[in-house]
């Protein structure tokens, strides 16, 4: 299929590039960069939300679906965007945030006004002052629902308290979102993508006696007839969308995104950016147990193969810290790691995301003090891990390491002031990094991380073989080395990425690798080694 072969870049606009002076990026902004991204080679630009905002969880607290947060610009700015970017031969993927919106919506207010017609838009249950309706804790932390006095009722937020989770069940709230749709279609979207949206369809609301009440709610008893529903209705069915999906299951990614459905063409899951997560905790730190990353990409690998389905792959994105300082190494071997990191996903089977930054080996943001940071989650959590008895030192780490502020620190374009970024104050700081690390010093440096991310682009596009070959996992039994092989038509490449800082061997010689891939079609040293591969070293063998 088309999308098979192309590669999507991810913009956060509020940290991509301001045109106007005050802080904050813009939709002008994105338009002033298209040259760099058309030069890059993305087919799409998933944009997150510019839509009026509170901001509590940037701008996914949405107070009105079919408008321009003034901040981001205008309708005009988000036309002529459209027009630049179709150009150029890029399309723009917008970002639906249809299991909550902000508190601020009309819809809500006048749910808290009394209107009956709109609080079914919610999920309100009578009750809740003297304690929750249910268990369920907020993906924040805390509880999931708050108890309104004036009404004597408690709504569910399983994020922030700002956050109202919409009833699917209600036709009217689904007729309402279909409009949506409608609407950017019509303004010349050409893909979508769906935040969180296996949340969508709850089931019992009860005390979950063994967890924090997901199991009640994730890929829930009506989700994938909702979604059917949606897409028809909505005239997307064949559009390029993809689906975050939260604690899901292969199973179900296979029937989200199976073009037989006709609900999704891809969807994202996040197993694998949980395996430095102690004891399933984003906030427990340990180093990554990279046995279990190369079974979890054989397992989806293979299944949503064998299912139909289809990944959307990626490392970054904006609720994520940076990939090279997270599985990498960002300092001694930062430029080899990160090209490692990037050829161990891209040769895969699935669409890849590049985050802003991230072909340039953009890092973790540094802050050493819990006033640079901006974001709701790592604020709350700030005092939640301070309250459970870590030292001010300790959760600074913690937070240092797993923050999302980590990927919204302004685009690196320069060494300059603010990295080019703006001309005014920035509404998060700037990463000192960007002195070194910047598009300006990478853009024409054949050698650079920049460079070699174009060329994984390039390269999709050219060899049928990475959209639309097989997979098999080879290494299975060394865990320094993540390797698996792709063919198609007779064309192999073999895919071999040494996830440790020190040299290692395969547990297969790289000579007879060679007998029948003698070909390199890719690396990340100027030479290739004779029997080990060096640190975070990626070697492509093709026939």
């Amino acid at each position: 299929m088309s999308f098979h072969n192309e590669v999507v870049y991810q913009i956060y606009p509020k940290s991509f590039q301001d045109t106007n002076g005050d802080g904050w990026g813009d939709l002008a902004g994105i338009t002033q960069r298209l040259d760099y991204l058309q030069d890059l080679g993305v087919r799409y630009l998933w944009i997150t939300p510019f839509y009026p905002s509170p901001q509590r969880d940037n701008g996914y607290d949405v107070a009105d679906y079919c408008a321009i947060d003034p901040r981001y610009g205008t309708m005009d700015d988000f036309d002529t965007l459209v027009r630049e970017a179709k150009a150029r031969g890029i399309g723009l993927m917008l970002d639906m945030v249809f299991n909550h919106t902000s508190t601020a919506h009309a819809w809500f207010q006048r749910a808290l006004a009394g209107d009956k017609h709109y609080q079914d838009y919610y999920i309100f249950r009578d009750g809740g002052k003297g304690a929750p309706i249910t268990n369920w804790q907020s993906k924040f932390g805390g509880t999931a629902w708050e108890y309104v006095e004036s009404l004597d009722k408690s709504y569910l937020h399983l994020f922030d308290v700002t956050q109202a989770d919409l009833n699917w069940e209600n036709p009217a709230v689904r007729e309402e979102l279909k409009n949506v749709l409608r609407f950017w279609k019509a303004r010349g979207a050409l893909a979508f993508r769906f935040d969180v949206v296996n949340l969508i369809s709850k089931g019992a609301f009860e005390d979950d006696a063994t967890g924090d009440g997901r199991k009640y709610y994730t890929d829930g008893p009506h989700v994938h007839e909702y979604l059917q529903e949606l897409v028809h209705d909505a005239g997307i069915d064949g559009m390029v969308t993809v689906g975050e999906m939260s604690s899901t299951s292969i199973g179900s990614c296979i029937r989200y995104s199976n073009p037989a459905e006709h609900e999704l063409a891809m969807t994202f899951s996040f197993h694998h950016l949980k395996v430095d997560y102690k004891d399933s905790d984003k906030w427990s730190l340990m180093m990554p147990d990279f046995a279990k990353l190369k079974q979890l990409f054989a397992d989806w690998q293979e299944q949503m193969t064998a299912g139909g389905g289809w990944n959307a792959l990626f490392w970054c994105n904006h609720d994520q810290p940076r990939i090279v300082s997270r599985f990498g190494d960002d300092k001694k071997y930062w430029k080899e790691s990160a090209k490692m990191l990037a050829a161990a996903i891209h040769f895969l089977r699935g669409t890849p995301y590049i985050y802003q930054g991230e072909e340039l080996g953009m890092t973790n943001a540094g802050f050493t003090n819990i006033d640079e940071y901006r974001d709701v989650e790592s604020i709350n959590y700030y005092k939640i891990l301070r309250a459970a008895g870590h030292s001010e030192a300790e959760t600074l780490q913690i937070i240092g390491e797993r923050s999302r502020d980590n990927s919204r620190t302004p685009m690196q374009w320069t060494a300059g002031e603010n990295a080019g970024f703006t001309t005014g104050t920035p509404w998060l700081a700037v990463n000192a990094t960007h002195t070194s690390i910047n598009a300006e010093r990478e853009a024409n440096d054949p050698g650079s991380i920049h460079a070699f991310y174009k060329e994984l682009v390039r390269l999709r596009k050219e060899l049928p073989v990475i959209a639309d070959g097989s997979i098999a996992f080879l290494e299975r039994e060394n865990d320094d080395v993540l390797a698996y092989e792709r063919t198609l038509d007779g064309k192999t490449l073999r895919v071999l990425c040494n996830l440790r800082g020190t040299e290692t061997k395969t547990a297969t010689p790289l000579a007879d690798y060679r007998k029948t891939t003698p070909g390199t079609l890719l690396g990340n040293y100027p030479e290739e080694p004779r029997d080990t591969l060096r640190p975070y070293e990626c070697l492509v063998l093709t026939n």
